[in-house]
Parts: C-alpha cells; structure tokens; sequence
C-alpha cells in the first residue's frame, strides 16, 4: 500500500491509542484515586480513554498495577454491591498510611503528562 500525504495528515488528526507500561499505570491509578475517590477497574479504563484521549491501559497491565499496588500495600479493596447490577463490583482505595507515597508517585504521573507537579500541587492547595 502507497502512503500519501493525506494518509500523513489523518495519521495526526486521529493517532493510534499509546498503551502505557505497568510502571506508568502505577502512577496513573494513585493519581486518580487521590483526585477523585475510590474506583474500580472498568472505570479507571474509561476514565483514562476519556480524560487522557492518546492514553490506553490494557485489561492485563491495569489488574498487574493493581494487583501490584495490593502486594506493596499502598491500596486497600473492598466489594461494593450496587442495586440493579448482578455481583459485586471491586473497588480500590489508597491504604490508610500511605497517602503521602500515593502523592509521590503520583508526582511521576504528571511528570510523565509533562506537568509541573509543583504548579498542580500549589493549585491543589489553595
């Protein structure tokens, strides 16, 4: 198949999803939990498609992040029932204690983002 300039032009109107690293996933679902409560794994999946349009996770790479931050202890779950919907749905929180390590890695999701996490703190703040 034959590139043209117009297929250079669509290429950046609508890129193709960049999935991210369970490094980064790590970082990404702190930062979420902090700024907006507990969550569960399907949302934290759309809220990355909608929030962060050229980002994606993956199914495998989010539940090994997830599944990670347990194993260190940084997130605690608990089963939610919800009226209307058949089982229980998981949901994550950061671990009492450990806030201030949630912030930090944080930090390095924003980094990652290229914001200033100095500029988002003071913003946070005040």
């Amino acid at each position: 198949m034959t590139m043209n300039v117009q297929d250079i032009h669509q290429y950046f109107k609508n890129p193709p999803p960049v999935y991210i690293t369970k490094e980064v996933a790590v970082c990404y679902i702190l930062t979420v939990l902090l700024e907006e409560g507990d969550s569960y794994g399907t949302a934290l999946l759309k809220h990355i498609r909608a929030n962060h349009p050229p980002y994606r996770i993956s199914d495998t790479v989010l539940y090994a992040a997830l599944n990670f931050l347990i194993d260190e202890e940084m997130l605690s779950g608990y089963w939610q029932n919800e009226s209307g919907r058949g089982r229980p749905r998981r949901m994550y929180q950061v671990a009492e204690g450990r806030e201030e390590d949630a912030k930090n890695l944080s930090q390095l999701w924003l980094k990652f983002l290229g914001k200033d996490p100095a500029l988002t703190e003071s913003l946070v703040l005040t």
